[in-house]
């Protein structure tokens, strides 16, 4: 079958944004086990590696579906998805992952991708709206067929509010459940604990890390290599619906035609959770700094309490197909292990900083893709 060149750049591009996201995020399952020096950070990349793509195994034959790659793919109306909208979404989500790497922010690549694919939606939707304006009254001027076009954009449902609204509500949710389970974790294991001496203590939690520090990898390449799952699905979808016509895809509804997809285009799961297997192989050095040492002080003990919390978060997510940032999650259960230290023991201006460019990082990549899109439609 003959695939559009768009197309295969939109799929060339995923592949990227998912490398960029592995090595992006590495920091979230490495930065503790190379900050209490229980792997060298050769050895830390390789370790979280091999857990991100084995993840793929654990989602396809023991979970036996990909919950979050279809919450992804669904999360913009159908009707205002085309090749153009992912491109531009994909286009910001890189750059931004790029630039907040590049100054060592561990912002979210989840949230980065699906503020792209909503801004480009939103964008494709407004100018479609000024087109039919312009067209059926062309004496009105620019700016108030710009207000119609506003006014009729938030009449179209051009947002899954049924998929979007956990997925915001989980920017700050996911961190606080991180943090609370992890402050429950370290409670209970000091507690266990508390006869043991220091130093047997530190070498048998500098063993459990190894554990930990797996677990979060598997949760790690569940979440987010499924995201990219969903864009390429979106992608391949629209390609059999509205291009082909696919009479089987036309007699599936939104939820059956993604299983349809995964079943017939198995080699996308598959990759995607290599590709983001290869990109934390690559590591991201500044970010596994700020989370290792720069929030606070973290011993093997509390990294295995860290790490355990994290995963457990990122495991409860999946299973309710909510995506979420293993980013913030990490960072809440890192939090969380601080607090129980003492409040002065976290590193507040930090954290200020991490949560404003959580909560910057959906807008700002929704407004770049946007322009992306409206670049992009001139130029073609």
């Amino acid at each position: 079958m003959d695939l559009p060149i768009l197309l295969i750049i939109i799929v060339v591009l995923a592949l990227v944004f998912d490398y960029i996201n592995g090595f992006h995020d590495a920091a979230n399952s490495i930065a503790t086990i190379v900050s209490t020096k229980v792997l060298t950070p050769f050895q830390a990349v390789l370790w979280a590696a091999f857990w991100n793509f084995a993840a793929f195994f654990l989602a396809a034959y023991v979970i036996g579906e990909f919950k979050i790659g279809n919450t992804i793919a669904k999360s913009v109306n159908e009707n205002f998805i085309n090749l153009e909208v992912i491109f531009s979404g994909l286009v910001a989500a890189i750059a931004w992952n790029l630039l907040t790497w590049w100054f060592g922010i561990p912002s979210s690549s989840s949230h980065t991708l699906i503020g792209g694919f909503l801004g480009a939606a939103l964008m494709f939707a407004l100018v479609s709206d000024y087109h039919v304006i312009a067209l059926a009254q062309p004496d009105l001027s620019i700016f108030d067929k710009l207000i119609l076009a506003f006014k009729q954009l938030f009449t179209q449902n051009v947002v899954k509010y049924e998929k979007v609204i956990p997925i915001f509500l989980f920017i700050f949710l996911a961190p606080v459940i991180g943090s609370i389970i992890s402050i429950i974790i370290t409670l209970i294991i000091v507690n266990i604990s508390k006869r043991t001496s220091p130093r047997k203590a530190d070498h048998i939690f500098k063993k459990l890390q190894l554990v930990s520090s797996a677990l979060f990898s598997l949760g790690h390449g569940t979440n987010d290599a499924q995201k990219v799952m969903g864009i390429i699905g979106a992608a391949i979808i629209f390609h059999h619906v509205q291009t082909l016509h696919d009479p089987v895809y036309l007699a599936l509804d939104g939820t059956q035609q993604f299983n349809y997809f995964v079943e017939h285009y198995y080699w996308v799961p598959f990759t995607s959770f290599l590709m983001i297997a290869l990109g934390t192989m690559s590591g991201g050095w500044k970010i596994v700094k700020t989370m290792g040492t720069r929030i606070t002080k973290v011993t093997p003990l509390e990294g295995v309490a860290a790490e355990s919390a994290g995963a457990i978060t990122l495991f409860i997510t999946e299973h309710f197909g909510i995506p979420v940032s293993t980013t913030h999650t990490i960072t809440g259960a890192i939090i969380g292990v601080g607090l129980t230290k003492r409040v002065s023991a976290v590193r507040w201006g930090i954290t200020v900083s991490l949560l404003w460019a959580w909560i910057l990082t959906i807008p700002i990549s929704a407004m770049v893709a946007g322009i992306t899109y409206l670049i992009f439609t001139f130029v073609k």
